[in-house]
């Protein structure tokens, strides 16, 4: 069975990636000239969720100053609604940039999650977004979040979870199908970091088994063993980094050692379905040019290297063919294939590539 999945959304989501870390440095250079709470929002806050692509100065999309009375007490608004079908699904609470969340902060925003029907809540400070659902109790939302991003320390995991958070990627369920794991990960993480820094009577107690010390395991004796059991914590975790350093350097030098041995030799698979495309394309051996590389083999005009049609990455899982179209998007799309004969299936867009050049 062929499988298409065209490239484009993963080049915009890669884009979206490049924007985000030119947001972050943005944010390192000005962060010390925003002294307030409007001078956050409209200098972070308004671009960030441009960013996740929400049209901020529309006020049937993105409210400020939403209403969200609690009980008796009325005039009560949460910074900023996200609204879908004129109902919100997320709230966003905005602090000076700098401030500490806290409890307090957090209380604010469950009691503007009660009385709404979002189901998401963002509390931030312009570079910090703590992201809350209701995951323990419908309606209620949970004190601890599910996920944390730091704007100016990004890392891959939490750009991955913020890229469904996006406004052409957004789906309740598939946020709340990961949300409940994330939320416990993070939180076994941080007591795992916890005992590494500063392991508790629990935690020593379980490791000293009769094979490790057999006497009595008193406060003396887990004072003792508590700065043994850090520095043993220390080792594992350098020899464990140092095994993998090690196993990296030698995969590279074995990697280099077959490109050496065996240099631009194609595999049969992948001259088999060059061969394919040229007769979809009814096109002779002297109008292009196949090309060899580690990782794939490609076909291009010939004469003009960087002008490559498409690309064969044979796996052991399964074959992949990557078309580069020459049209004013100037795209990628990879179609995935067990057989040859598959290719017939997409012969007409194979062929528009191809014409795609010459226009």
């Amino acid at each position: 069975m062929l499988i298409g999945s065209i490239k484009l959304r993963r080049n915009i989501n890669m884009n979206f990636i490049t924007e985000l870390e030119d947001f972050s440095l943005r944010i390192s250079r000005m962060q010390e000239n925003i002294k307030t709470e409007e001078a956050t929002k409209t200098s972070i806050v308004l671009p960030f969720f441009q960013l996740l692509g929400y049209d901020v100065f529309n006020p049937l999309e993105f409210v400020p100053e939403y209403t969200a009375d609690a009980g008796t007490k009325k005039g009560e608004k949460v910074d900023y609604a996200i609204l879908k079908n004129n109902e919100p699904i997320i709230i966003i609470e905005v602090k000076t940039i700098n401030t500490e969340l806290n409890n307090k902060h957090i209380n604010q925003l469950f009691r503007y999650f009660s009385v709404t029907k979002a189901r998401f809540g963002i509390l931030t400070n312009g570079t910090t977004y703590k992201f809350y659902s209701d995951l323990e109790e419908p309606n209620k939302m949970d004190m601890v979040p599910f996920l944390e991003i730091d704007l100016t320390n990004l890392n891959k995991d939490t750009v991955n979870e913020l890229l469904k958070f996006k406004k052409e990627e957004f789906n309740v369920k598939d946020i709340l199908s990961s949300a409940s794991e994330l939320k416990y990960e993070s939180l076994i993480k941080n007591a795992i970091a916890e005992q590494f820094k500063n392991p508790s009577d629990q935690f020593i107690k379980a490791l000293l088994t009769k094979d490790i010390y057999s006497g009595v395991k008193t406060q003396t004796v887990l004072d003792k063993f508590r700065n043994i059991v850090k520095l043993s914590i220390g080792d594992y975790i350098n020899d464990l980094l140092n095994e993998k350093f090690q196993n990296v350097i030698s995969s590279s030098n074995e990697q280099a050692s077959t490109l050496e041995n065996s240099p631009d030799e194609f595999l049969p698979e992948e001259l088999e379905a060059l061969d394919h495309i040229s007769e979809v394309l009814n096109i002779a051996n002297s109008d292009v040019s196949y090309k060899k590389t580690s990782r794939y083999a490609y076909m291009h005009i010939k004469g003009f290297p960087s002008k490559w049609i498409c690309r064969v990455t044979i796996k052991s899982t399964n074959n992949l063919l990557t078309l580069r179209h020459f049209d004013s998007h100037n795209f990628e799309s990879e179609y995935i294939f067990d057989d040859v004969s598959q290719l017939d299936q997409i012969s007409t867009l194979i062929q528009k590539v191809y014409d795609e050049y010459f226009l």
